[in-house]
């Protein structure tokens, strides 16, 4: 993989906001301070986390907003702000996927399967998504008896690299692997456009990493996820 797209991945907010995701920034974002925009994504980045960038995320999220931030490493937040949440995340990568076309149960998702994407992550609670987080790539599922039960997408894209995000499959199907060829179906996607495919697993989420491990993925470093509210 080469080295600049290694840099990117530690900050990958940050470049997909300035590069393939700029459109779907917040329109306060700055050249110190980005987020998407709240409908989109919950994440917002700094190019650094120094007390300046602090400042300015705080003027991007205005009194009482909260910034979550996702990247290498992030110190506690300085006077003036509130942590509200610190998790550590597995960043996996692949440069090559078994990239075997998905059966037929597989379909792409769109517009009008929102709701139902929506009504999965509720059960499922794989992390954050929102209403307008489906625009970010290509989402794919599974139906049975006409109800979404497993789904997985696209999410932070920088140059060079994709994420794979919101794997997700309802209780009721769970065991039948459907994770697996969801994931390989996304990271077959990415991979026909030139991409390399990235994803995080929360640490402690030992299960997950195990399978994507057998699939190809390996971890090259753990992030920080943090929250923290303006104290306004």
């Amino acid at each position: 993989m080469p080295s600049l797209a290694e840099a990117l991945l530690e900050n990958p907010v940050w470049h997909a906001l300035g590069g393939p995701h700029a459109a779907f920034a917040d329109t306060r974002s700055t050249a110190r301070a980005r987020r998407y925009h709240p409908e989109v994504s919950v994440f917002s980045a700094a190019e650094s986390v120094d007390d300046r960038s602090w400042t300015a995320l705080g003027d991007l999220v205005g009194p009482s907003g909260m910034v979550a931030l996702f990247r290498d490493r992030v110190p506690a937040p300085p006077a003036g702000w509130t942590e509200v949440f610190r998790a550590r995340a597995r960043q996996m990568i692949s440069p090559t996927v078994d990239a075997a076309p998905a059966p037929p149960e597989v379909s792409t998702l769109g517009p009008g399967d929102v709701g139902d994407m929506l009504a999965l992550i509720e059960a499922a609670q794989p992390g954050p998504f929102e209403v307008r987080t489906p625009e970010l790539g290509r989402y794919v599922g599974v139906r049975r008896d006409g109800r979404l039960v497993a789904m997985a997408g696209e999410r932070f894209r920088v140059p060079g690299a994709t994420e794979i995000s919101a794997v997700c499959t309802h209780e009721t199907v769970r065991g039948e692997g459907w994770g697996r060829i969801l994931t390989t179906e996304v990271a077959r996607g990415i991979q026909a456009r030139g991409d390399v495919a990235f994803l995080h697993v929360v640490t402690d989420n030992e299960p997950a990493a195990t399978l994507y491990q057998a699939m190809g993925f390996t971890t090259r470093r753990v992030l920080d996820v943090v929250g923290a509210v303006r104290d306004d």
